[in-house]
């Protein structure tokens, strides 16, 4: 397993982010939901193995400091790019969970031409879409015992820092009506994961999130709810391992993946 190191990436005079970063090949920008970056330690150490690994914090997680006006998703997907341009990169993949996942599609949608060369979205929440709803639940998933993340503080909920930055970046609804009828913009090829018993965002939800992309994919996972990543981990990896090799072979010249199921 790769261990990614950590280090501080200035993005702007009063804004300095904690990123990890490491491993080798094709870059890939992973970007966490609300549980926090820990969460993703296993994905980010796997897919480190064969690609360039960023995982950055955002701001106003894990003590981090949040600026009064980084106040919305295409404010924190703004950041993101700014990230990559700082260090150079290009063509990259974007992976993201619940949050994470909204945020992802921001950056998508707003990246430079061949800044951005794919997207996988987990149980992502962000666009309207009518007749679904997210339904928050009443508190955190308890962690398996082998889950890094399973913290007193993971059972206890998140910090009431981290709250707030999910509010402020959000909103009360945790949905952004203008996000939908923009993912036609988007010709890249876009992995839609989801667990088959998710109650937060359904797969009702999921599907009519990937239909509504012109070149996506939708894989259901069976017997995972909203974090199938840490539910069903072999299945998902998997996943993500046949969906990046496909568009490392796009560009050696070999046919990219087929339209969604």
């Amino acid at each position: 397993m790769t261990s990614l190191r950590r280090q501080t990436v200035r993005i702007r005079p009063h804004l300095d982010l904690d990123v990890r970063v490491g491993g080798e090949g094709s870059p890939v920008l992973v970007l966490h939901g609300a549980p926090g970056p820990a969460a993703l330690t296993a994905l980010t150490e796997h897919l480190a193995r064969s690609h360039y690994v960023v995982a950055p914090t955002h701001p106003g997680w894990e003590g981090t400091a949040r600026p009064d006006d980084l106040d919305s998703v295409p404010d924190l997907a703004a950041v993101c790019l700014e990230l990559l341009d700082r260090l150079g990169l290009s063509r990259v993949t974007v992976i993201g969970t619940s949050f994470g996942g909204w945020v992802a599609t921001q950056v998508a949608l707003d990246g430079r031409e061949g800044q951005v060369s794919g997207l996988v979205l987990m149980d992502a929440i962000g666009p309207v879409i009518p007749g679904h709803r997210i339904t928050v639940p009443s508190g955190p998933p308890t962690p398996r015992p082998s889950d890094p993340a399973a913290r007193p503080s993971a059972r206890g909920g998140p910090p009431a820092q981290t709250a707030a930055a999910l509010r402020a970046y959000a909103g009360p609804d945790l949905q952004d009506p203008g996000l939908l009828p923009r993912l036609g913009e988007l010709a890249l090829p876009v992995l839609v994961v989801w667990g088959g018993d998710d109650t937060v965002v359904t797969p009702a939800y999921g599907r009519a999130y990937a239909d509504a992309f012109p070149r996506s994919r939708f894989v259901l996972v069976p017997g995972a709810g909203h974090l199938p990543l840490r539910e069903e981990p072999e299945a998902v990896l998997a996943l993500l391992d046949d969906f990046l090799g496909p568009q490392d072979r796009t560009e050696r010249g070999v046919p990219a993946p087929s339209p969604q199921e």
